[in-house]
């Protein structure tokens, strides 16, 4: 009995620290990572900047350009920082910054977790997601996009998670998202992640789904645009239709978001 007793301990210790494993990203299925250590700009081999202030403000009517000023986007203390400012840049009244592996680096059907500490402030629209490899062949939102997180500042202790697709997507009203409530989602590191498998996205917070998109039988590309690599997005927005609905606070600037680490896993 005293070895059965053992056993079952030691199992459930096991599945434990399996478990823990998985949630915090140190796992042997991990296949690509970025810990954001040292003090140099992101890493050039995984990195990449999208800059200035895009079509119609990135197609939200966002009013910040985006830059790959240290001002704007840096590492510091093992994190990388993404920061909005409000000043005179350019055409635009407010700059930050948008990292992306576009070209360096995209996944299909994998667990795709990031670490994060989120901006406050009216006004402030923050994202991880992702975009696919052939949205400029193609175009958006046939080429799909899965937001693993959006946080906008008029609703601090909520979160996002969402699936675009020519199907299903704001534009229609038909977007496939769902949504859960922290409240220190902007004092406290979290992290944020999906998995990413071949007929289903579960969205989830510290590990805990919050939200799943299914593939509908015999789904067509419009419906599901998911067995293509798609690559990551990071930023930070300054207001738009969604990040301003309730206005921009313009005393709260400079504002930050953190990302501790990024990491990639098969399923």
């Amino acid at each position: 009995m005293r070895i059965l007793v053992c056993l079952l301990l030691f199992s459930l210790v096991t599945a434990f620290a399996s478990c823990n494993r998985k949630i915090n990203g140190k796992d042997t299925d991990l296949i690509w990572a970025d810990e954001f250590n040292g003090h140099e700009p992101p890493n050039a081999t995984k990195w990449t900047f999208d800059i200035g202030t895009g079509d119609w403000g990135w197609g939200n009517n966002e009013l910040q350009s985006y830059t790959s000023r240290a001002k704007n986007v840096r590492l510091l203390n093992g994190k990388l920082v993404i920061e909005a400012h409000k000043e005179d840049y350019e055409d635009s009244k407010y700059t930050s910054a948008r990292v992306i592996t576009k070209g360096k680096a995209s996944w299909v059907h994998k667990r795709i977790a990031i670490r994060a500490k989120l901006p406050s402030g009216r006004g402030t629209w923050s994202a991880i997601w992702m975009l696919g490899d052939n949205i400029e062949e193609i175009g958006w939102p046939l080429g799909g996009e899965i937001d693993i997180m959006e946080h906008v500042g008029h609703a601090s202790d909520t979160l996002f998670g969402t699936v675009h697709t020519k199907a299903f997507n704001h534009m229609l009203g038909t977007q496939d998202g769902g949504h859960t409530t922290a409240k220190d989602l902007e004092t406290n590191f979290h992290i944020y992640s999906i998995d990413w498998h071949k007929n289903r996205i579960d969205f989830k917070l510290d590990g805990n789904t919050y939200h799943t998109f299914r593939k509908r039988n015999n789904a067509t590309i419009e419906q599901w645009p998911f067995d293509q690599p798609h690559y990551l997005l990071i930023n930070l927005a300054v207001g738009g239709m969604w990040g301003a609905q309730q206005g921009v606070d313009e005393t709260i600037w400079p504002k930050r978001m953190e990302v501790d680490w990024v990491r990639v896993y098969k399923l």
